[in-house]
């Protein structure tokens, strides 16, 4: 998907009270997190957030939960941020960085819930391990996830799902449940939708989903 670069974008995030943009501000709370949101709630979080409308719609839905969004992309984070004012909780903070990146921002156990929607397929075999699915960040995710953690993914891109569901086994996970065809199934109770997912949805394309939880170390 190519994105189109919006003006000004980075300075508006960089003065923005409900965004991160530099190492050294969200670095800074790693194992204290908690300190941060000023309580002990449990803590999600969702990678490519997008335009946010789904960690917005958990945050409004789920007071007590807090909820860190993470978005590489100033140009895709700045639009989740003119929306941000609308959501009257305190429990949501976005991230600009490069989920690369995550083990240095969160701690061992420090995280419940981690969202993966609509990722990037990085289609060519030699970015593999770009994926948000491959063994080499659930390795990362392991690192951050409480023992109970799970990681939740969504996507319309099937060879992307099949790769997934491979990686899952080579990692040593445990695949709790999973479907091709999300909203067709038992599975779509409770499902908040992405603005990727409505548009999908409407269109006739299955919504492929796992729920995943961590190998014990």
């Amino acid at each position: 998907m190519r994105l189109r670069n919006v003006k000004g974008s980075r300075e508006t995030i960089a003065a923005n009270e409900y965004a991160m943009h530099l190492p050294e501000e969200y670095e800074s709370y790693k194992g204290c997190w908690n300190k941060f949101f000023g309580n002990n709630n449990p803590i999600h979080i969702e990678i490519g957030m997008g335009k946010g409308q789904f960690i917005m719609d958990l945050a409004r839905m789920n007071p007590d939960i807090n909820y860190i969004g993470i978005e590489k992309y100033s140009s895709v984070l700045v639009r989740a941020l003119e929306k941000r004012p609308e959501l009257e909780t305190k429990n949501l903070i976005f991230i600009r960085m490069d989920a690369e990146d995550i083990v240095k921002v969160f701690d061992k156990n420090e995280i419940e819930r981690i969202y993966l929607n609509f990722s990037d397929p990085w289609p060519k075999d030699r970015h593999a391990k770009r994926r948000l699915t491959s063994t080499q960040f659930l390795n990362k995710y392991n690192q951050l996830l409480q023992l109970d953690g799970k990681v939740i993914f969504k996507t319309d891109n099937r060879p992307l799902f099949d790769f997934s569901l491979e990686q899952v086994e080579e990692a040593g996970w445990t695949l709790e449940n999973y479907t091709y065809d999300l909203h067709n199934s038992e599975y779509v109770e409770g499902n908040v939708m992405t603005e990727y997912e409505t548009k999908f949805v409407a269109e006739g394309k299955p919504i492929c989903r796992m729920v995943i939880s961590r190998e014990e170390n």
